[in-house]
């Protein structure tokens, strides 16, 4: 990207806000969910005992399928973690919550439940994604900021395996991403190049997006990295990617698909 498309490209990002209609703007809900950033810079403030359990009793009482709760909330101070894996929780973070996908504990009661490795893992995603979107909007509303995170700091889904072995995780219980919580260091971010609405929705049959948009999406993502990440670029970010996704995915096979040998034990039915 040249010097003049990614000033352009820049102007566009920080022009970006979201559509609020008038009637709502003053909604107290809708400012919570509009004004939340992903933060990576932390203050050393700790995170008081009572605003710390109310965001892990939002992800409690987040939905889910059938209210099967499929997730389990792997928690972390700032001390806990560090004799846990010998580093500080990224970015300075004060507390930790790692969303762990969980069919292992309904799974030991519902023995008669119809078996499926991929319906099972699907519906784990899903729901322990639903308990880590509640605690991120509880946090943000109660003044805490946060990031989600699936890579950093070897506490996702792409470290599945290490993960493993080092929090002792059984059958059918695997990561799916690490949020990190404190007071936010300086000031929020712009929002981040969001997609317009009319490319992501659509009535009757799919619609394929405009390229144009999509290009000039990403160029917005490139430059935003760019700006945020001075001693790093979005090119080498995606090949810490390319260079785990492949060990990750074996891993979460590993972890997600059980059954007897010479079994396609990919899916389990009656």
């Amino acid at each position: 990207m040249g010097p003049l498309a990614f000033v352009r490209s820049l102007l566009r990002l920080l022009a970006g806000k979201p559509n609020v209609p008038a009637s709502l703007k003053e909604n107290a809900l809708l400012q919570v969910i509009y004004h939340r950033r992903s933060i990576r810079s932390f203050t050393d403030q700790p995170v008081s005992e009572d605003v710390f359990a109310a965001i892990l009793e939002a992800g409690r009482l987040a939905p889910s399928t059938v209210n099967l709760q499929s997730w389990s909330f792997a928690v972390f101070t700032s001390d806990t973690w560090r004799q846990t894996f010998g580093h500080s929780i990224p970015f300075r973070a004060q507390r930790a919550v790692i969303l762990l996908g969980d069919m292992h504990r309904v799974r030991a009661l519902m023995t008669d439940f119809p078996e499926s490795s991929l319906v099972d893992y699907t519906t784990a995603v899903m729901n322990a994604s639903l308990a880590a979107m509640n605690m991120n909007l509880a946090a943000e509303a109660l003044g805490i900021s946060s990031v989600m995170l699936s890579e950093t700091g070897r506490s996702g889904l792409l470290d599945a395996a290490y993960l493993k072995e080092t929090l002792c995780l059984p059958e059918k219980v695997f990561p799916i991403l690490t949020i990190v919580f404190g007071h936010a260091r300086g000031l929020y971010p712009p929002m981040p190049p969001k997609l317009p609405l009319q490319t992501v929705c659509f009535q009757g049959k799919y619609k394929e997006a405009d390229r144009p948009v999509m290009e000039d999406w990403l160029a917005q993502m490139v430059a935003g990295y760019k700006v945020g990440h001075i001693s790093s670029s979005f090119d080498a970010q995606l090949k810490v990617y390319q260079s785990k996704i492949g060990k990750a995915e074996a891993d979460l096979e590993n972890m997600v698909y059980s059954g007897p040998p010479g079994r396609d034990h990919r899916v389990q039915q009656e």
